[in-house]
C-alpha cells in the first residue's frame, strides 16, 4: 500500500468496487485504494440480498464492465419482472392477474447474488491493480489544493493517505455527506425488510390447475422478480445462484406500519395475513432464515453529487428512491460513468467544472423525473387495471428514453444532454411533464378503478410499442440519429398518454373515446375536451392499448 493515489474509493461494496473497474478499464495505470470497512471478503449470506438488475444496470456490468461471460455461467438469467395483482384471489395465484413476458427477453437481465458477485468483483479488481485495504473505517476527508488527505482507523490506530481524487462509496454511512452536511430529505416515504431462506421458491408450483402451469414453460415464473401485490405493500421473491430465494416485503406505513413486519417473527406474521398462499408455501422456513434486514424511510436525495474540486459520492452515498423495479445498479450505472469521466478527463488535464455542473443537473433531472412514478403510488398496488396501465408505461418511458441514452454513450455527450435537458421546452423536460402528467392521472382515477379482475394474463410484448422500444436497447446510433430517434420515440409515448388518458377519462366521465388530447395539459380532474394542441386518437395505439385494458372498448 502506497501513501498517495489517483483516487480513494471510501468503501468497497457494489458502488465502490464496480467505479474501480471501469476506472481501471478506461485509464489502465491509474492508482486506485479501496478503504473497506469489511474485515473480510462479503459472506455468501449474511447482510448481502439479492440484487434484480433491469436492462440499464445490465449493459452497464455486460458491456461496460465487461462481465458478460462470468454473469451467463455463474448468475441466473432473468426473465423479466413478473407481478401478481387481484387482491380477492391470495389463495390462489392462478386466479390472479399475471404480468409478465411469455417468452425470455431478447435484451438479458440477471438475479444477483450479491455475496459471490461482490466477492468476484474484489477478486478482478484486485487483479486489475487496485489495492484494497480491509477492515478501515473512514473518519474524515481533508480536501487540498492538490491533494485530499483521507482520515481512517485500522486495526486500532488512526491513519492517513492521500489522493487526488476521493469519492464516497460507503451506502448510507454517507460520509462526505454528513461531513458536507448535504443531506436532503424526500418525501416518499416507504420502509422494507428483506431476508434469504435456504432453498427454491417458485410460484409455478403453487397452482396444481394444468391451463395455468402449462401456460409458461416451467422456470420463467421461478427465474423473474416475483412481485405479489396489494393496496399499500409488495413482496418479493428473488431465486439466487446458491440456491437460496431473497425475500423481502416493501410497504408504505400509512397502510402497513413498520412495527407490524420489522422482526422475523412479525415479518412471517405479516405474511400470513396480507399473502396467505406464499405464507402457506414458504412459512415452515422462517427457521432456515439465512439473514434478516430492516430499513426504515430508505428514500433519500442529495445536495451535491459532484464537485470540480475532485470529489463525487455514488451508490447509496448519494440517492436512491425505491426497490420497484430495480433500478439500483441503474443508478450506480449512471453515477459512475460521470464519475469516470470527470476523473479520466482530470487526469488528462483537461479542466472539467463545465462537465460537472453539467453531469449534476441531469443526474439531479433524472432522480426529480423519477420520483412522481413512486410518490404517493402505493396506495394504487391494490388496483389491478391501473397498476397493469402504470407498468406499461412505466416502462415505456424507461426504455424508450433512460436505457436508450445510456446504451448510447448519451449522458457524457453534452451535445445530447444540452439537446435533451438544456432548456425548459427541451426534450427531456417534456418526459418529466408528460410522466407526471400520467401518474396524477393514475391517482385520480383511483376511486373509479372498482372492478374486480381475475384470471387475466397479460404480456407487455403483447404491445407493439413495448416490443420496439426493448428491441431498440441494442441498437448503435450517432449523435445525430440518437436525437433523431429520441424525438421519434417522445413522439410514441406521447400517443400512449393522451390514448390511455382517452379511455380512462371515458370510463370516468364518458368523455368522447375519440376526443382530442394535449398529454402536457390533461387531468383527469378538469378534463377538456377541445385543447388548443390536443392530438387524435391513433389506431396502432389503441390496437396496442387494448392488450390491457380489462374494460370494454368503446369503438370511436
Amino acid at each position: 500500500m502506497k501513501d498517495q493515489y489517483d483516487v480513494i474509493l471510501m468503501g468497497g461494496g457494489l458502488a465502490g468496487l464496480t467505479l474501480s473497474l471501469q476506472l481501471r478499464i478506461d485509464n489502465p495505470d491509474i492508482s486506485i485504494l479501496i478503504l473497506e470497512q469489511r474485515k473480510n471478503e462479503a459472506p455468501t449470506a449474511a447482510h448481502k440480498v439479492g440484487e434484480s438488475t433491469v436492462e440499464l444496470g445490465t449493459y452497464y456490468l455486460r458491456e461496460v464492465l465487461g462481465l458478460k461471460d462470468y454473469l451467463d455461467a455463474e448468475q441466473l438469467p432473468k426473465h423479466g419482472l413478473r407481478f401478481y395483482f387481484s387482491p380477492k384471489h391470495k389463495n390462489k395465484i392462478e386466479k390472479r392477474v399475471e404480468l409478465g413476458p411469455r417468452n425470455r427477453l431478447p435484451v438479458p437481465s440477471h438475479q444477483l447474488d450479491r455475496g459471490s458477485f461482490e466477492n468476484e468483483l474484489m477478486r478482478r479488481s484486485k487483479e486489475a491493480g487496485t489495492d484494497f485495504l480491509m477492515g478501515a473505517r473512514v473518519k474524515s476527508v481533508e480536501f487540498g489544493e492538490e491533494l485530499h488527505t483521507v482520515t481512517y482507523i485500522n486495526e486500532g490506530e488512526t491513519k492517513q493517505v492521500k489522493a487526488r481524487w476521493t469519492i464516497d462509496s460507503t451506502g448510507r454511512g454517507a460520509i462526505l455527506k454528513r461531513q458536507e452536511d448535504f443531506q436532503k430529505p424526500t418525501d416518499h416515504n416507504v420502509n422494507a425488510v428483506w431476508f434469504r431462506v435456504k432453498g427454491e421458491i417458485d410460484v409455478h408450483e403453487w397452482s396444481t390447475d394444468e391451463n395455468w402451469t402449462n401456460f409458461l414453460k416451467p422456470g420463467l415464473r421461478r427465474l423473474g422478480t416475483v412481485h405479489l401485490m396489494d393496496t399499500g405493500y409488495w413482496l418479493w421473491f428473488i431465486p439466487l445462484s446458491s440456491g437460496n430465494t431473497s425475500v423481502g416485503i416493501v410497504a408504505d406505513p400509512r397502510f402497513h406500519d413498520f412495527s407490524d413486519f420489522n422482526t422475523k417473527d412479525k415479518a412471517f406474521e405479516w405474511i400470513k395475513k396480507n399473502e396467505p398462499q406464499a405464507f402457506e408455501k414458504m412459512g415452515h422456513k422462517k427457521d432456515e432464515i439465512l439473514d434478516f434486514l430492516q430499513l426504515k424511510h430508505y428514500s433519500h436525495h442529495s445536495g451535491k453529487l459532484y464537485s470540480d474540486q475532485r470529489w463525487a459520492v455514488t451508490g447509496d452515498s448519494g440517492v436512491f428512491l425505491d426497490p420497484l423495479y430495480s433500478p439500483g445498479t441503474d443508478f450506480i450505472s449512471m453515477n459512475n460513468t460521470w464519475i469516470t469521466d470527470l476523473i479520466t478527463r482530470d487526469l488528462a488535464g483537461e479542466p472539467v467544472f463545465i462537465h460537472v455542473d453539467v453531469y449534476e443537473k441531469t443526474h439531479f433531472g433524472i432522480f426529480e423525473h423519477w420520483i412522481p412514478t413512486y410518490l404517493d403510488k402505493y396506495q394504487l398496488m391494490g388496483n389491478s387495471q391501473i397498476m397493469v396501465a402504470k407498468i406499461f408505461w412505466d416502462w415505456a418511458v424507461y426504455w424508450s428514453f433512460f436505457t436508450l441514452l445510456f446504451t448510447n454513450k448519451g449522458y457524457t455527450n453534452l451535445r445530447v444532454l444540452k439537446a435533451l435537458f438544456a432548456n425548459e421546452d427541451s426534450l427531456g423536460r417534456k418526459v418529466g411533464i408528460l410522466n407526471k402528467n400520467v401518474q396524477d392521472m393514475f391517482i385520480a382515477w383511483r376511486p373509479h378503478d372498482t372492478a374486480d379482475v381475475s384470471e387475466r394474463y397479460v404480456d407487455p410484448f403483447d404491445m407493439a410499442c413495448l416490443r420496439k422500444f426493448h428491441h431498440g436497447l441494442e441498437v448503435q446510433y450517432d449523435t445525430p440519429s440518437l436525437l433523431d430517434k429520441v424525438t421519434e420515440n417522445i413522439g410514441i409515448i406521447e400517443k400512449l398518454a393522451a390514448e390511455l388518458f382517452r379511455h380512462v377519462s371515458h370510463k370516468v366521465h364518458g368523455t368522447p373515446i375519440d376526443m382530442l388530447v394535449d398529454p402536457y395539459t390533461m387531468d383527469l380532474n378538469n378534463v377538456n375536451t377541445q385543447p388548443e394542441n390536443g392530438i387524435p386518437s391513433d389506431p396502432d395505439m389503441r390496437k396496442d392499448l387494448a392488450t390491457m385494458w380489462f374494460y370494454d372498448v368503446v369503438e370511436a
